[in-house]
Formats: structure tokens, C-alpha cells, sequence
């Protein structure tokens, strides 16, 4: 069993101490929310500042951001992590979307989650293998990807993209995330693994860690 820790809300200026301390405790992995302050910054100096322990987004907004957006972000925190960023992605509620964030609230809650994901693996795969650039679905139409905005392959371009969750979970036939994760009212959740999951060797320490995620 390991042991996740979440890391608290604070300015940037202190992310580099709580995550030494982190990994010097001994934690898998250290998680950010979306709650006072933006959940990708933290990262880049919490690997610029670690050696080993996992990091991750516990959760991101997805609903209030583009799947270019997204793919653009977590690209280079997997680039400046050595490998050890997860994308963690949860859809918030209505209230918070439209009123919050000022974005329309899809119809379909799977079928827009179900789009990013697979928008972002799309352009993972252009940016990676050189191919053509050619998604479209109900809530996106991505297509565009010339040499002046492609950043190009990385060494770690197999980013595990986690999924959250309030309620029980019954998944959907070919989800495309590597993993699920449910998120009760407690401070507890455990992650299950889909079967879309990577290789062994891409899963490595974190195959069978059980997570404690805050509730966001």
C-alpha cells in the first residue's frame, strides 16, 4: 500500500519546501486541486524540485477547459517530470461550470468528457508519431496542427489520465482514461484500474497504490 498526500492551498513560492518535504516523508505521490488557485502551476516546481515521488491534479476542471489546452499543459509537465505526472480530471457541477467559470454545461456530461480525452490523445499522437491531426466528434472538431504550434515528441508521451467521480462508478464501454478514481464525501478514495491501462512498464509504482484524494 502507498500513500498519496494532497497538497494544500498556497502560493507558489511555497510549493517547493511542502513538496521536499513530501518526498522526504516519503509520500507516492502529490496531488493539487482546483479549489483557490490554478491545479497545473504547482507542478512544474514540484518536479523541478523532486527526484521520485508522483504528482498529479486531483482534480482539474476539464469542462472548464479546451482538450488543446489540457493536452498543451500536462505535454510539458510530463516532459519536466521525468514521466511522473498524472492528469487527473474531474467535471465540477453545472452551477460551477456555467456560473463560476462562465462555460456552457454539455448535454451529455460522458459523451463531452469522452470527447476531451480523446481530442487530447489525438493531438498526443500527432505531436508524437507525426500523425495527421483529424478529430471530430459532437462537441469538438479539432483538425489544425501546423509545424509552428506542434511542440514534438517527448520522452514520456504515455500520460496517465485519471477520471473522477461522486457517485457509484459503472464506467462506459471503451472509456479512453487509464484509470478511474471515486470521490466520496470522505477524504478517502481508492483507484481503479480501467482496462485501457498502459503497459507495466508505464504503470510502474503506481499500479497498485491505494490513493487518498481530498474531496474537492
Amino acid at each position: 500500500m502507498k500513500f498519496d498526500a494532497a497538497l494544500p492551498p498556497m502560493y507558489l513560492k511555497h510549493v517547493p519546501d511542502a513538496a521536499r518535504a513530501a518526498e522526504r516523508i516519503g509520500f507516492a505521490a502529490l496531488w493539487t486541486t482546483e479549489t483557490q488557485h490554478d491545479p497545473f502551476l504547482p507542478h512544474a516546481l514540484i518536479a523541478e524540485h523532486t527526484q521520485r515521488i508522483g504528482m498529479g491534479t486531483a482534480i482539474a476542471v476539464s469542462f472548464a477547459r479546451s482538450p488543446a489546452t489540457l493536452a498543451y499543459t500536462a505535454w510539458d509537465l510530463a516532459q519536466q517530470s521525468g514521466g511522473r505526472f498524472i492528469l487527473g480530471l474531474g467535471t465540477q457541477v453545472r452551477a460551477h461550470i456555467r456560473r463560476r467559470f462562465g462555460m456552457d454545461w454539455p448535454d451529455s456530461v460522458v459523451g463531452k468528457l469522452r470527447e476531451q480525452i480523446g481530442a487530447m490523445r489525438a493531438l498526443w499522437n500527432t505531436w508524437q508519431n507525426g500523425e495527421k491531426l483529424d478529430f471530430r466528434g459532437e462537441y469538438y472538431k479539432i483538425t489544425l496542427m501546423s509545424p509552428f504550434f506542434n511542440p514534438g515528441p517527448v520522452e514520456h508521451p504515455d500520460i496517465p489520465v485519471y477520471i473522477a467521480g461522486v457517485n457509484t462508478w459503472r464506467g462506459w464501454p471503451g472509456r479512453p482514461a487509464t484509470a478511474s478514481t471515486r470521490i466520496p464525501s470522505t477524504a478517502r478514495a481508492t483507484c481503479a484500474r480501467s482496462s485501457s491501462r498502459p503497459s507495466r512498464k508505464a504503470r510502474g509504482k503506481r499500479d497498485a497504490a491505494a490513493r487518498t484524494w481530498p474531496s474537492p
